[in-house]
């Protein structure tokens, strides 16, 4: 399938909260359980934060929060429909049910040479299909000019979040102990630019 991808407006946060929720769930539950990933997903995907993060994406030139639906034949390329980056609505109007997937990255806070990718999440039911390589491909291309590699952090059980960033040319550099309990793992991946 062929994806169009495009900067994300505060319109589309119920649908990326949405998308987490299904995507933890499919990778997450087995490794924290239910209760846990619901808790987790709660918090960290408050629709109110969701539309603070996609709003100082928009205001500014080192961070992207990106969406992906399906194209259409009439669409000509991913470019961004709406490059205003003061608009927070209308361009995800009507489309917010078509989105599979979202990534989020921006400088990391520890070493402006590196990007972060902070979250990238597609729905359980598009995995294999090039959503979340879509995605990545677009993160990469935005800050290739700017960073010499791209961070992330996954954890050591997601077998389907490791070997798909494996599989996209991203080293292990790190393992430590993650926030999220006692014996749960985190691995920390990187990958030039």
């Amino acid at each position: 399938m062929d994806w169009t991808i495009r900067r994300a407006t505060t319109d589309a946060a119920p649908a990326v909260r949405e998308i987490a929720r299904e995507s933890w769930h499919a990778a997450y539950d087995d490794i924290l359980g239910p209760d846990t990933v619901a808790d987790v997903t709660d918090d960290w995907y408050a629709i109110e934060e969701l539309e603070v993060s996609i709003r100082k994406s928009r205001e500014t030139d080192d961070e992207e929060f990106l969406l992906a639906v399906p194209a259409r034949a009439d669409e000509a390329s991913d470019a961004d429909p709406d490059p205003n980056p003061d608009a927070t609505a209308s361009s995800d109007a009507g489309v917010s049910a078509e989105i599979e997937g979202f990534a989020h990255a921006g400088l990391h806070p520890d070493d402006p040479t590196a990007a972060y990718l902070v979250r990238l999440y597609v729905r359980p039911g598009t995995w294999g299909e090039g959503t979340g390589t879509a995605l990545l491909e677009r993160i990469e291309a935005t800050f290739e000019p700017t960073c010499d590699r791209l961070r992330l952090t996954v954890l050591a059980d997601n077998e389907i979040g490791v070997s798909f960033y494996e599989s996209a040319g991203f080293e292990r550099v790190q393992t430590r102990q993650s926030d999220l309990g006692d014996g749960i793992d985190e691995c920390i991946y990187e990958k030039a630019l």
